[in-house]
């Protein structure tokens, strides 16, 4: 679906791959941004903020990538942020080029305070550079959106003068950012209608909206935009990003596909009109949402709304009894809306590699021939230990197999002792970056404990553990465990996570592939880092 300007329905911009990777572990790998960008795309997202192409070489290259794989003329809009700094905007439109749809994405404060204390510019200042970063944008590409940061704190009469100035330049999407999640929904909605009555040529752009959710009201806030006029709303998966993350898209989504027949008349329909009002594909939001958790390491809460392992669970007598009779008692959608079922895979320990393809493809992976056959032979391993495999065992292998961890350190052995009377013991074996292979044991107060300082022997990397989880993937004894951990090195931090039937195996491996993640940005540290980390809209 084209990012084009229409009032009758609303237009999802994804910023996962930007604003949702500022959240603190969450940082992905070029490749692991083009998985998740390609997912975006199936999922049917009309704009992909694909990174801050200024930012750094990583985020260049990020970009251009996603631009060239993803950005075709039947794909998303792909899009770059950058500040209203030519510099910013100069890179953006570089890596921007190989996009069918490009569209760069400029923004400056104007709040008074951000004037006074971060900018140290005075109105007219910023008034000018708004006007003159928004016409130097749309001299490279056409579609150009502007954003003035903090505008939720902002003098509507300053905020209006500025947004004028920027359509008249060129801008065909104005953005208003909630920068610090400070608004409630009645509040929101009223700056948005306030700017649909005070910006005198606010009708030939999109008025979009983005915000945070430090009150828990980012959502709310967006559906009150949608009611006055908003017609694209940014948001990420999973609700990541910084501080307590940005307004949730499967959410948004699917408040806008259940209350439809409330939301149709603010957008010109008939109430009774069954006509999708996002062009979102809802049975791909479970897997991107799976995707997303695997690869940034963030776990979804299990009572997160639409995608929470509890979302459709029900535990009250009451509410069983209902949902016996009929599901709608107390079910408001389908969880087949959202691509969730409990399926079993029909395979064995003696299917072959074709039918093996076949389910993948079913549940919607695209493996490359060396994917494939490493997944097919965790899938033969974990045959042997269970009678069944699920489809969220077939994902959890899958994304366990396919994640872009560097291996620069290889765990080739793990052997523990423990019981309530032993010492915890752990013995590891790993194999080094220049390819020797070292063996080390040391105690911990638990076996997960002794096999990580045994791996820190090895390893010899400064570290701190700052979160270690496991969950299981399904019920029963023979459940596959996934581990997801956090590292600390400085002021940044590495996730890592694995799966296994074995948690203490699982556990091991997580632990490596946060360590390698750590040692490979050692090895390219990026002295321009500190700007993405400080850029936030």
């Amino acid at each position: 679906m084209n990012a084009s300007k229409s009032d009758d329905r609303i237009l999802i911009f994804d910023t996962t791959l930007r604003d949702g990777e500022q959240c603190p572990g969450a940082t992905l790998n070029v490749d692991e941004k083009l998985t998740i960008a390609r997912q975006l795309a199936r999922l049917g997202v009309d704009i992909i903020e694909a990174g801050f192409a200024f930012a750094s070489p990583g985020d260049f290259e990020a970009v251009q990538k996603i631009a060239q794989a993803v950005g075709t003329p039947e794909g998303p809009t792909i899009c770059s942020l950058a500040r209203a700094i030519p510099a910013d905007i100069k890179a953006a439109a570089e890596a921007l080029k190989p996009a069918a749809k490009p569209r760069i994405h400029t923004f400056i404060s104007t709040s008074d305070i951000h004037l006074e204390y971060q900018l140290k510019k005075s109105r007219a200042e910023v008034l000018a550079i708004a006007e003159e970063m928004v016409a130097y944008a749309k001299s490279f590409v056409d579609d150009v959106e502007f954003s003035p940061m903090d505008a939720a704190r902002s003098d509507p009469e300053y905020l209006y003068q500025v947004l004028e100035r920027a359509i008249a330049a060129g801008a065909k999407t104005i953005n208003i950012p909630d920068t610090v999640g400070y608004m409630t929904p009645s509040e929101f909605g009223d700056m948005i209608r306030g700017i649909k009555e005070n910006v005198p040529n606010v009708d030939q752009a999109i008025i979009s909206v983005h915000g945070h959710n430090d009150l828990g009201l980012a959502v709310a806030c967006f559906l009150e935009a949608v009611k006055n006029g908003a017609r694209q709303l940014e948001c990420t998966i999973n609700g990541i990003g910084e501080r307590a993350g940005n307004a949730s898209l499967e959410e948004l989504v699917m408040a806008l596909h259940v209350r439809r027949s409330y939301f149709n008349p603010y957008l010109g329909r008939p109430v009774e009109s069954e006509t999708p009002l996002t062009g979102i594909h809802t049975q791909e939001i479970y897997k991107t949402s799976r995707l997303v958790s695997s690869l940034t390491g963030m776990l979804v809460q299990p009572n997160k709304a639409i995608v929470g392992a509890n979302a459709f669970a029900h535990e009250s007598g009451i509410h069983q009894d209902g949902m016996l009779k009929n599901r709608q008692t107390y079910e408001i959608m389908d969880a087949k809306t959202i691509g969730l079922n409990d399926t079993l895979l029909v395979l064995g320990k003696h299917s072959g590699r074709n039918a093996f393809r076949s389910r993948l493809g079913e549940l919607g992976f695209e493996l490359t021939d060396q994917e494939l056959n490493k997944a097919f032979v965790r899938f033969k391993e974990l045959a042997d230990k269970k009678k069944e495999v699920t489809d969220r065992d077939l994902e959890s292998i899958v994304n366990d197999e396919v994640q872009h961890v560097p291996e620069l350190f290889r765990l080739e052995l793990v052997q523990v002792s423990c019981g309530d009377s032993a010492c915890p013991t752990a013995t590891v074996r790993l194999i080094t970056p220049d390819g020797d292979e070292l063996t080390d044991a040391a105690t911990g107060t638990g076996p997960v404990d002794a096999v990580y300082k045994a791996i820190n022997r090895v390893v010899n990397v400064p570290n701190q553990l700052i979160e270690f989880s496991v969950q299981s993937v399904t019920a029963g004894i023979d459940a596959i465990g996934e581990v997801t951990i956090r590292l600390k090195y400085g002021d940044r931090v590495f996730s890592g996570r694995a799966a296994n039937t074995d948690i203490i195996v699982a556990s091991a491996q997580a632990y490596v592939n946060a360590l390698n993640r750590l040692y490979a940005s050692l090895q390219t540290a990026d002295s321009q880092q500190v700007i993405a980390s400080q850029t936030t809209v």
